[in-house]
């Protein structure tokens, strides 16, 4: 196919994901003539291989775990048996469903054009895209912005090319489930998954190199994580290195492992790597357009998210930074507010809440224990098993804790980790209190209905006192 000639737009959006396509969409909707550039499927990781898929899942887990606990709720259901196939089918359909709402909101947008293609700098106002249906086609823009993403990191361990492995996306592909699951990896995406695949039926093994899972979480509260997941099965492995991967006589993967002075092997069906992501930068030719990056790829950005090129902007998970869906999309309202509005939105200073989808969750706003001792605050703490809570009591699911962090002085909030039901839930309503500037006396003397999982808000903050 011919290269097609250049054009020129107002605004040049590399990647379709969840800062993408809201930015397209508003500023094509404010007559600005935009393009996007999409090499896959609209909707970035979040729609195609992060939230949906894995909470879809995560879904089909939780109501398989919970049957096989029927009869502690006096029900009798008989034995439960996991159809994974039509669990990937229920999961595909939903990521359909998704994708097809965002390909829909595209191609109804005026002034706006989708181009699918690998995109590349050849400027610092120009783009040069390969097109997946051949050729290539040269563009250039006033406003161009870097949405383009991360992928899951592949270590360097002796062996690891010599067996077939997966990462979270490739994971969700299979067609059945892995017989014995070995993950590499301690942090969110290896605690959903193990746990997920533990409830569908699989043994799982996972494996972490420091010596607690989550390692930016306090210590007590990645404790409490580990013991519920090892009290479902789990077989999890801290302070241990894999030194060198392979297959045995039947054909597992077999890992060779260390841990202090101890030397072992472990083997497993399926490898799963989870050891963290890297940014999608490398086809971009970013030296072409004067475009800095971090030592480990990431693209450098200032507090308006504008690259060391005027004009020139990254925005989600690309940039570095808390890798969230709502993060991204935060990023997005900062760049419209800068470009059609008052022109003062900063990234400097925002709260970053997220919650880690195992169960129970374990929802995060603010500073950690650790965080705040590293600062040097002057802070109360408070813990609470929601083995305390009512409202987990009658519904058996007491495992897990809250914890809070309060500033001494001032009774103010200055982080949360509730680790229990719904602790996505209950850590916003805490992060809602921070915005606020609510002091923690009035959380502790509040009247919350009953019986709700915010009432034992009272009986955690009373223990400041």
């Amino acid at each position: 196919m011919n290269d097609k000639k250049t054009d020129h737009f107002d605004a040049l959006i590399i990647g379709v994901g969840q800062a993408g396509k809201p930015l397209a969409l508003a500023l094509s909707e404010k007559g600005w003539k935009t393009a996007l550039v999409e090499r896959n499927y609209v909707g970035g990781s979040c729609i195609n291989y992060g939230c949906t898929p894995t909470k879809s899942l995560i879904a089909s887990a939780q109501v398989a775990h919970q049957a096989r606990r029927s009869a502690e709720y006096g029900i009798t259901t008989g034995a439960v048996q996991v159809d994974y196939p039509a669990v990937k089918q229920r999961k595909d359909k939903i990521v359909e469903q998704f994708r097809e709402g965002i390909q829909k909101s595209v191609d109804k947008a005026e002034h706006l054009t989708l181009i699918r293609g690998e995109a590349r700098f050849g400027g610092p106002n120009q783009i040069n895209i390969a097109l997946n249906d051949g050729g290539n086609q040269t563009l250039t823009a006033d406003h161009i912005f870097i949405d383009t993403g991360t992928s899951p990191r592949v270590p360097e361990i002796n062996g690891l090319d010599t067996v077939p492995w997966l990462t979270s996306t490739s994971l969700m592909e299979l067609e059945e489930m892995p017989e014995h699951l070995l993950i590499l990896g301690g942090g969110y995406i290896g605690l959903e998954f193990g746990q997920m695949f533990s409830r569908f039926g699989s043994k799982v093994t996972l494996i972490e190199r420091g010596d607690q899972l989550l390692s930016r979480e306090d210590k007590d509260v990645a404790g409490e994580l580990a013991d519920i997941l090892m009290a479902e099965g789990i077989d999890i492995r801290l302070n241990t290195e894999v030194s060198h991967i392979g297959r045995n006589e039947s054909g597992l993967v077999e890992l060779s492992i260390t841990s202090g002075n101890d030397s072992r092997t472990v083997t497993g069906s399926h490898l799963l790597l989870a050891i963290g992501t890297t940014p999608n930068t490398g086809a971009l030719q970013l030296d072409a357009a004067g475009i800095k990056t971090d030592k480990h790829g990431y693209v450098e950005v200032n507090e308006k998210l504008e690259t060391s090129q005027p004009g020139v902007y990254a925005l989600g998970d690309v940039k570095g930074g808390p890798a969230f869906t709502h993060i991204s999309y935060d990023d997005f309202r900062i760049i419209k507010q800068n470009l059609l509005g008052s022109g003062q939105a900063s990234i400097t200073g925002r709260p970053v809440p997220y919650t880690v989808f195992t169960d129970p969750q374990l929802g995060r706003i603010g500073l950690s224990e650790k965080e705040a001792q590293e600062q040097g605050l002057n802070v109360k703490v408070a813990t609470m098993p929601m083995a305390w809570v009512a409202r987990a009591i009658e519904t058996s699911q007491t495992n897990g804790l809250m914890k809070v962090v309060v500033d001494a002085q001032t009774g103010q909030l200055l982080g949360a980790a509730i680790l229990g039901m719904e602790g996505g839930e209950l850590m916003a309503m805490l992060q809602i209190a921070m915005m606020g500037q609510v002091p923690y006396q009035q959380l502790r003397d509040a009247i919350f209905s009953h019986p709700t999982l915010a009432e034992s808000l009272n009986t955690l903050f009373g223990q400041l006192d």
